[in-house]
Order: structure tokens, then sequence, then C-alpha cells
């Protein structure tokens, strides 16, 4: 179902449209942030706290150890700073993770017990989908909350993301190209 280069990929664009997201909060007036609105996490702060716990589940989930939590709808990080931060090493992980996994591996199967006590079993590269989806789910909460302030929420679409890192990575080419001398231009030698 989802290959290394697929996964690194999903991985890289959560990571992207996270860093994209908290700079957007950030950058709302003093206050905003962590005011009170009609949502099931009372805040942005509140909501992309949960966001993060989450990753923290899920990360426990694929080492195979406990993640401590009794409760999804906790609020670890009340400070934008603290919460930036816990999400960025979160998104590391979740990166380093990636780049480590295999087309087999993310077939291996992880057997978990969620919060709620229920006993569950799912293949790594599922449970990759599974954090990448609810983090866009709750981004497009946050984006929501964005338009009651009011305030422009960032454009973190899928497909926004691509076209991006693909441009990123046809200059990148380009500027490789023009610096440095492929072996088959040094064996023409220099043009005329």
């Amino acid at each position: 179902m989802l290959d290394r280069i697929g996964a690194r990929t999903l991985a890289r664009y959560k990571s992207w449209a996270d860093d994209l997201t908290l700079s957007a909060v950030a950058a709302l007036p003093p206050g905003e942030a962590a005011r009170e609105r009609p949502t099931l996490f009372r805040s942005i702060i509140g909501t992309l706290n949960h966001s993060c716990v989450v990753d923290l589940i899920w990360q426990a989930h694929l080492e195979g150890r406990e993640h401590g939590f009794t409760a999804r709808n906790v609020v670890p990080y009340p400070g934008l700073e603290a919460l930036t931060g816990a999400q960025r090493r979160a998104n590391a992980w979740l990166l380093a993770w990636s780049e480590a996994q295999s087309a087999a591996s993310l077939r291996a199967s992880v057997s978990f017990r969620q919060v709620s006590g229920e006993q569950g079993t799912m293949t790594r590269g599922e449970i990759l989908l599974h954090i990448v989806n609810h983090a866009t789910y709750h981004r497009g909460w946050v984006s929501d909350l964005f338009f009651q302030v009011p305030a422009k929420p960032p454009t973190t679409d899928w497909n926004v993301y691509l076209l991006a890192a693909r441009a990123s990575a046809r200059a990148l080419d380009g500027a490789r190209v023009h610096s440095y001398p492929t072996a088959a231009r040094r064996a023409r030698g220099p043009r005329r």
C-alpha cells in the first residue's frame, strides 16, 4: 500500500504543513491562540495540543512502548513556544522513522491499546496514514478558528506542498547542474 518514498513524502508534508500552521498561529494578535472559542478543544492551542498528543501516542505505539496518556484532550503545552518545540520534535522523529522504513516494514503489523482501552492492530503504513490524516483534519479545525479571529489561515493543502517541493527540487538540481560539472561534461571538455 505504501512504500518508503511515499512514507517519507507524507512525513515531510506533515512537517511542512505543521510548521506553516504554527508560524501562522505565532503571527496572530496576542491572546488569540489561547482565546476560548466554541470548539471541542476550546482554543487554537487546545486543538494543536490534541494533534501533538495524538502524534506522541502513535509514536509510542510504533516504538512498542506505553505512551502514558489517559486522555487525548489534555494540554501539556499551554504556551505556543513549548507546543511548537514539542510538535517539531515529534515531526523530526516521524521524519527519521519514515527514512528507516522499507515496503516490508510498512506492511508489518503493530498491536496497541488505544486511550479508550480498546485493543487494535494496524500496519505501520496504516498508522502513518492515520497520523498524517489526523493532523490534516485538525489543521482544518484550526483554519476555521482563524476565521473567527478574523485572520487568514495558511494554505497547507497536499497539492500545494507537492508543487512547492517539486519546484524546490528542480531549483536545487538546476543549481547542481550549473555549479558542478557532470562526468559527461567533464569527458566532453569545456563548452565552446
